[in-house]
C-alpha cells in the first residue's frame, strides 16, 4: 500500500472529516478510498472500457397500469442471462417498488436496464452499474465466469 499525502483548504477538510463521521468511515483514508473507486468506476463507465458490471436497478410503478406488471416480468424473462434477482414490494394500494440485481456485459446490463426505465409506466426508475472484471475459470466443476470488484 501507498501513502499519498494532500494539502487541501480548511473548510474543505472540515467539509471532508464531516462527510467521513456523516457516513461512518473508519477513517479519512478508508472514505478518500471509497470516493476514489467511485469516480474511477464512473469514468471506467462514461469511457466504455468497463467491458462487465453488476448493479442494482431500482424502480417504482403502479401495478394498476394496463398489464405492465406483466410486462415488466416478461421483459426480465427475456433478459435471463442479465437478471439476477428481483425484490418487489408494495407501497401502497397502487404503487410497487422493485430493485433487480443485473450482471453481465455492460452494453446489454445498460441497455436492460434503460429499457425498463422507459417502459411506460415505471416511475422514479434509477440504475447504479459498478464496473467489474470478469475472470473466467474452473476449479473441480464446470467452467463458468467470476466477476470482481475492479478496484
Amino acid at each position: 500500500m501507498r501513502r499519498l499525502t494532500i494539502s487541501i483548504e480548511d473548510s474543505l477538510a472540515d467539509d471532508f472529516d464531516h462527510l467521513v463521521r456523516e457516513n461512518a468511515y473508519q477513517n479519512r483514508s478508508e472514505a478518500f478510498r471509497d470516493l476514489l473507486r467511485g469516480e474511477l468506476g464512473k469514468k471506467r463507465l462514461n469511457a466504455g472500457s468497463a467491458k462487465y458490471c453488476v448493479g442494482v436497478l431500482s424502480y417504482v410503478y403502479n401495478h394498476h397500469e394496463r398489464e405492465l406488471a406483466a410486462r415488466l416480468t416478461g421483459m426480465q424473462h427475456e433478459h435471463h442471462e442479465v437478471t439476477v434477482a428481483t425484490m418487489h414490494a408494495h407501497l401502497d394500494h397502487e404503487h410497487c417498488i422493485e430493485s433487480v440485481i443485473l450482471r453481465g456485459r455492460t452494453a446489454a446490463v445498460l441497455a436492460f436496464a434503460q429499457s425498463v426505465i422507459a417502459e411506460k409506466g415505471v416511475r422514479h426508475g434509477e440504475f447504479h452499474p459498478i464496473p467489474v472484471d470478469a475472470e473466467r475459470t474452473t476449479h473441480g466443476h464446470a467452467a463458468h465466469v467470476h466477476l470482481r470488484p475492479h478496484t
